[in-house]
């Protein structure tokens, strides 16, 4: 079996990842991760009862990618789950979004909650495992306001994590809001979108860290999900008027990332599945970014 973990999937984006998954063949089988195990295991009776041939290829795997302690237990239950299987993949798609202005939560979540991940089940991953970290537009968006300097930090293909880690707790530190962030190079300032910079160019240095496993970020796109509910309330639309796209519709490049055939590792892609530059926005549909 194709073993996948995928956080944050008992709802949104991450259950339309983990529903594709078990649609794409029949030796696939999804760890679905849940921050609450009475949600993650509703959703997880949702998937099974939809089709029989999914009984018994999912798995409800409670954990908070913020905190230590949970990530590391979750993965000891995955280790001994897949006994002496290796993983197949991994998707860290749990985040939080636009409202939440607190930086440190964010970055805590969004960066280091895939870094957590990453470095307590990266160890059970087989050659040739894949890893997809689900980032989105807001990065690039945030990364073309920045500084000349700051964007080279962020297109950088030798950046480490060290220096990653060092930028994060230097904008932790920042008070002031935009005009504080904007005065160091640091673009708009936004949380969300630092957040979705700072784990494009993880991306990139687990990549090189890690030759023997396929490692890259994607957007989802402009997803109607309770992430965006604010975002669509706040302006008295419908989604479909917002040209927001349904959950389904954006797991199109996490899958594509899983089971697809994508130029190398450590890249960027748009929710078209087509590679994405990492500082500034590419639209779906456009040619593709050739790394130029």
């Amino acid at each position: 079996m194709r073993r996948i973990l995928v956080t944050g999937a008992n709802k949104g984006i991450g259950f339309a990842i983990a529903e594709r998954i078990l649609e794409e063949a029949d030796d696939t089988f999804v760890f679905l991760g849940s921050r609450d195990r009475g949600r993650g295991e509703v959703a997880a009776d949702n998937l099974q009862r939809a089709e029989a041939s999914r009984a018994n290829r999912v798995q409800v795997v409670e954990i908070d990618v913020a905190s230590d302690e949970s990530v590391e237990r979750a993965a000891r239950e995955v280790r001994d789950s897949c006994e002496r299987e290796a993983l197949y993949g991994i998707v860290n798609n749990a985040g939080i979004g636009l409202s939440s202005g607190d930086v440190s939560q964010v970055l805590n979540v969004n960066t280091r909650g895939i870094h957590r991940v990453c470095s307590a089940f990266i160890r059970l991953l087989g050659d040739g495992g894949r890893i997809v970290n689900i980032t989105s537009a807001a990065g690039p968006n945030f990364v073309a306001k920045c500084s000349a300097e700051r964007k080279v930090f962020f297109t950088r293909q030798d950046v480490t994590w060290r220096e990653i880690d060092e930028l994060m707790n230097e904008c932790v530190r920042i008070a002031g809001g935009a005009e504080a962030f904007s005065s160091r190079g640091l673009g708009d300032g936004s949380p969300y979108g630092l957040s979705k910079a700072c784990a494009n160019a993880y991306t990139v240095y687990l990549a090189r860290e890690h030759p023997q496993l396929v490692i890259n970020a994607c957007t989802p796109g402009f997803i109607a999900t309770d992430m965006t509910r604010q975002y669509e309330e706040g302006r008295g639309k419908r989604p479909e008027e917002l040209g927001m796209k349904t959950p389904r519709e954006g797991a199109t490049s996490a899958v594509f990332l899983l089971f697809g055939a994508p130029e190398g590792s450590g890249h960027y892609y748009g929710s078209d599945a087509k590679r994405s530059p990492l500082d500034r926005y590419r639209a779906p549909g456009t040619p593709p970014y050739t790394g130029e």
